[in-house]
């Protein structure tokens, strides 16, 4: 059993059915000083101040006095009903004026006297000391809307607030090893947020929720029904029993677990239904107000859903009503669980099942060891010996009577329902900081490798890139097919030497000589387009390769790709053709709108347009700075050499390097838009999948709770206080 001390702390003790039937609670067990129903709580470490001595006014009335009048409590609110007189009554006046009458004991407030305005808001007169303000009874809390809000909560309300915000627009869309843990968590604390943390810190005297969970075949529901004392829970030997969790409170309480801020995601049932998202609400006159049981379903259920609703409502809970069995009580699964209550410094108490009457001592004292081993050795731990069950399959009332004990007892006690409130909520904020450091890292996790699988991208196109300049620099498009043509589109090498000598005297006739040859011109455009669309597949094929390849080498970029992605895509060679073409026309245009300005100098240039477009096209694809090595090519970069001396007579040296330049420069502007046209379709997969980059966010969000938590002081140092448990091991 578990004695209270004077600190709030519980001591151990051991109880079983079989010993002394629970006693009611004491005095000491009790609030002597419990504030109107309805109100808001007062933190824990601050108790009521003391009413002083009763006065003399109270003693019975003599002979022919009147009967003293007793003010009457208030009428309780739906959700904060308190229990009847099963308790002493308590010492505190239940009188809802906030200012009543202080008694013959108590000094009388001062006289503000003539100088002072009674505006107690008043600034004190300069020079003259304040009078000392007398003590004030704490104001009830305001209310917003139909919901309770204690002022001191204001700031971690807000702060819970603004992280469920950055919680919910925070995405783990990559496949990392990171990211499947990242999502179920996001969906966990966004279910603990609008569950229990939120509603239950507007509400902190609200009843008190009583999750009762455990694992398959346990007796769960048995156990709630016998202490009803009626089924209100489906209990049988199919498995799972428990699909849809039951809640069972006093009548004056249904208004608060009807009302839908617990739990809002559960639709509210008068009777057990079989579709998902339910609870099914049952009042029970039997259940002491201020209290209320909810079954969950089994933790280690085969069925997916009701594992991940029952860690859902064990996250709702403010106290843990653990089931385990002695055949049961040392599973992997239970102690998982167990170990996140003492993570969260959730409340906790125990019920060992279905123990056989000779094994109760030996197995209860090993759960005892386990339980200390693990940090909850403060845990009541309740044993009720196998038994059978009556028609109604509830056990007998003395087989259950520790536990209804003490939750009655805990009904009654405020003080102690307060402080588990206070030291589960608590619990549950700390226990938010490591969850989304988690959360934090796995979100840097995302943006990082976002950024790694679009610099890989960067990478292939920049290579790609660079193949198309060395293309067009080191002459290699001058060879085989482009060159021969090009020798026939200029005349012999002879004219070639002697127009490197003579180009003033012949650039009439070299002029009319190329406006006179269609065939090999188009012969030599025909050439310089093939030879180019091999160089723009070539270095797409190129890009498209190294992209697929890195991505496949990266965990996230795998999950990317899909089938035909290893290829170029099929419309690459209509892409390429078409700029070839745009190109050859901008080129011409060029030299349409250099000519036109040279007119004076270049008579004879201005019906030669396209055959001085296909000499500029050749001067971009050698550069005059790189002269190869090589018969064949030595003699193409020759060539062109001579090609752009006939250009520069024409139009002059500084007219023609421009031109050079920018059709140069328009090229390559044109085969990196195709590159990127090309591995686009690995950007539309990244791009279908936004990456948020919140972990900064999240870490300033989780800072701001933790420091209006701990300027909240909603629970003191160690573990809070549970009443005695009359009947624990």
């Amino acid at each position: 059993m578990y004695r209270m001390g004077e600190s709030g702390r519980l001591s151990d003790v051991t109880m079983s059915p079989g010993d002394a039937t629970a006693a009611p609670p004491t005095p000491s067990n009790t609030v002597d000083e419990a504030p109107p129903a309805g109100a808001s709580l007062p933190p824990a470490a601050d108790p009521p101040a003391p009413t002083g001595p009763e006065p003399a006014a109270a003693a019975a009335p003599g002979p022919g006095e009147p009967e003293p009048r007793t003010t009457e409590p208030p009428a309780a609110e739906p959700g904060t009903t308190e229990p009847d007189a099963a308790a002493p009554a308590p010492a505190l006046s239940t009188d809802p004026d906030p200012d009543p009458d202080p008694g013959p004991d108590r000094e009388p407030d001062p006289d503000p006297g003539p100088d002072r305005e009674p505006d107690p808001g008043r600034e004190p007169d300069p020079g003259r000391e304040p009078d000392p303000e007398p003590e004030r009874e704490p104001e009830p809390a305001p209310e917003v809307g139909a919901v309770a809000v204690e002022p001191d909560t204001f700031a971690l309300d807000q702060a819970l607030h603004r992280l469920r915000t950055v919680i919910a627009g925070t995405t783990y869309p990559l496949e990392l090893p990171s990211a499947a843990a990242a999502r179920a968590g996001t969906a966990g604390l966004l279910d603990q947020l609008d569950d229990y943390l939120l509603p239950r810190l507007r509400r902190l005297d609200a009843p008190l929720l009583v999750v009762v969970g455990g694992s398959t075949g346990a007796g769960k529901s048995t156990l709630v029904n016998s202490l009803v004392g009626t089924p209100v829970t489906a209990a049988g030997v199919l498995r799972p029993t428990t699909r849809a969790p039951v809640l069972v409170c006093h009548p004056g309480d249904e208004g608060w677990f009807r009302g839908g801020e617990l739990l809002p995601g559960l639709t509210r049932t008068p009777s057990a239904s079989s579709e998902p998202h339910t609870l099914q609400l049952v009042a029970a006159e039997a259940v002491p107000a201020g209290l209320a049981l909810l079954d969950a379903p089994d933790i280690d259920s085969v069925e997916d859903g009701n594992r991940a609703l029952a860690a859902q409502l064990l996250a709702a809970a403010d106290l843990w009503l653990f089931v385990t069995t002695a055949a049961r009580y040392a599973d992997a699964v239970p102690w998982a669980l167990l170990r996140t209550a003492v993570e969260r410094a959730t409340a906790t108490a125990l019920v060992l099942d279905r123990v056989p009457p000779e094994a109760a001592g030996e197995v209860a004292t090993h759960l005892r060891e386990m339980l200390d081993e693990r940090g909850l050795g403060r845990a009541p731990l309740f044993v009720l010996r196998e038994a059978e069950v009556d028609a109604h399959g509830l056990l007998a009332p003395a087989e259950v009577e520790p536990v209804r004990g003490w939750l009655t007892a805990l009904a009654a006690d405020r003080a102690s329902r307060a402080a588990i409130v206070r030291q589960s909520l608590d619990g549950a904020v700390t226990a938010l900081g490591p969850q989304l450091a988690a959360l934090a890292a796995a979100a840097e996790a995302q943006s990082a490798a976002a950024g790694t699988l679009t610099a890989e991208l960067a990478a292939a196109r920049a290579a790609a890139r660079g193949g198309i300049e060395r293309g067009l620099q080191d002459g290699t498009l001058l060879r085989g097919e482009v060159l021969a043509r090009w020798q026939e589109f200029v005349g012999t090498g002879d004219l070639m030497r002697a127009l490197e000598a003579r180009v003033g005297r012949l650039r009439d006739r070299l002029t009319a000589a190329l406006t006179g040859r269609p065939v090999p011109e188009q012969d030599l455009r025909g050439a310089l387009e093939a030879s180019l669309a091999d160089l723009l597949r070539g270095a797409a094929a190129d890009a498209v390769e190294r992209a697929y390849g890195a991505w496949r080498a990266h965990p996230a970029g795998a999950a990317l790709i899909e089938p035909g992605l290893d290829r170029p895509d099929p419309e690459l060679d209509a892409r390429v053709g078409a700029l070839i073409r745009d190109w050859q026309r901008g080129v011409l245009d060029l030299v349409r709108a250099e000519g036109a300005d040279k007119r004076s100098r270049a008579r004879g240039a201005a019906y030669a347009v396209n055959a001085t477009g296909l000499v500029v096209m050749i001067a971009v694809f050698a550069s005059t700075a790189f002269i190869p090595t090589g018969v064949e090519v030595a003699a193409g970069a020759g060539s062109a050499v001579a090609g752009q001396k006939l250009l520069e007579a024409i139009f002059g040296d500084a007219a023609i390097r421009g031109l050079a330049a920018t059709a140069r420069a328009d090229l390559l502007g044109r085969a990196d838009a195709l590159l990127r046209g090309e591995l686009g379709r690995f950007e539309s997969r990244l791009a279908a999948l936004p990456v948020t980059d919140s972990a900064a966010a999240l870490r300033a969000a989780a800072g701001a709770v933790e420091e209006a938590r701990a300027a909240l002081a909603l629970s003191g140092p160690g573990p809070g206080p549970l009443p005695p448990a009359e009947g624990a091991e």
